[in-house]
């Protein structure tokens, strides 16, 4: 039986498709011949995974309006939201969960983007 095997992509629309492209590639350090693109996965030493998640309403998703979030994984929490200060970018918080640690930000466009470092 045929099956479903991992996450193709976020597709989402934007007034400015090359200067959203131009920022996760300078602020996020992704990027590809049709967008930003993931190998899966560079990590090792985890069983790393994708997750669709769904919410009854918005409120995990804000300060951004739109109506999905994007989770990004990393691995170096603390070395990556170093990174984006230095490049001026606001973080709006972080936590850690115990099975993972997570940062926020808004791309140029008001998408919040998660930052996910698997901890388990």
């Amino acid at each position: 039986m045929a099956k479903v095997t991992g996450l193709g992509g976020v597709f989402y629309v934007v007034d400015n498709p090359e200067a959203t492209r131009a920022w996760y590639r300078d602020v996020l350090g992704i990027d590809g011949e049709y967008g930003p693109k993931l190998l899966w996965s560079e990590e090792e030493g985890k069983d790393p995974y994708s997750l669709i998640s769904h919410f009854s309403d918005g409120a995990y998703l804000k300060p951004s309006t739109a109506p999905f979030m994007i989770n990004l994984r990393v691995d170096d929490l603390d070395a990556f939201v170093a990174q984006l200060k230095d490049k001026g970018i606001e973080v709006l918080d972080s936590v850690d969960e115990g099975y993972g640690r997570f940062a926020w930000l808004l791309d140029p466009n008001g998408v919040k983007i998660e930052l996910w470092q698997q901890t388990e």
